[in-house]
């Protein structure tokens, strides 16, 4: 809005100075970029980001499996660790050692992170492997993707209205700087002397 009534302003005003006109000109023009790119940089950087987590989605899912495993032992002097797959990140779990089959047949042991509350030889839990039965983290799910596309959408929009106004900063700023070297001229040709009574006589 201020650049329109910027440009209503100087429209005939016979102080209206090049530069000033080009500054409301300048205005107006970020405010259409702002409202046009903006928009359309967020749509497009979140619609690549959702094909992208989709297909990382589809691929996890196709290559990670959920095996059961049985605890050997609880391992002494692990701490307590919270779970950073967990919904509030404050599921305590406990590393245990434990055996489990993995989907191509071959058995495998080794240190996991269990949910049981107290883990006793035996007890059985669920865990995510890959097609050879090494540990991996669970798939991510739709929700999440989802959510991580609508914030590199909204990234990259911030992103874009940044760029663009700190241009249009940047621009102004250099008229600003050659209007002030201008007005250096103007004084240095006008002399020590100006608008003293007598001067020149």
């Amino acid at each position: 809005m201020r650049a329109i009534s910027g440009l209503w302003r100087w429209r005939d005003n016979p102080l209206r100075r090049a530069t000033d006109l080009a500054e409301a000109w300048l205005a107006l023009a970020a405010l259409l970029l702002i409202l046009v790119v903006v928009p359309v940089a967020g749509l497009l950087v979140g619609g690549l980001a959702q094909d992208a987590l989709r297909e990382s989605v589809r691929e996890q899912r196709a290559s990670r499996h959920m095996v059961t495993a049985s605890v050997v032992r609880e391992l002494d002097g692990s701490p307590l660790d919270a779970d950073p797959e967990a919904a509030t990140g404050r599921t305590q779990r406990t590393r245990v050692m434990a055996d489990w089959t993995a989907p191509d047949g071959t058995a495998h042991q080794g240190s996991v992170m269990t949910s049981l509350d107290a883990p006793k030889p035996g007890d059985r839990f669920r865990i995510w492997t890959d097609e050879q039965g090494r540990t991996v983290a669970r798939p991510l799910d739709s929700a999440t993707a989802a959510t991580h596309a609508v914030l590199a959408g909204f990234g990259a929009a911030l992103l874009a209205a940044g760029l663009i106004e700190g241009g249009r900063r940047l621009i102004v700023w250099r008229m600003v700087l050659r209007r002030y070297a201008r007005w250096d001229q103007a004084w240095d040709k006008a002399g020590p002397d100006w608008g003293r009574t007598g001067t020149g006589s």
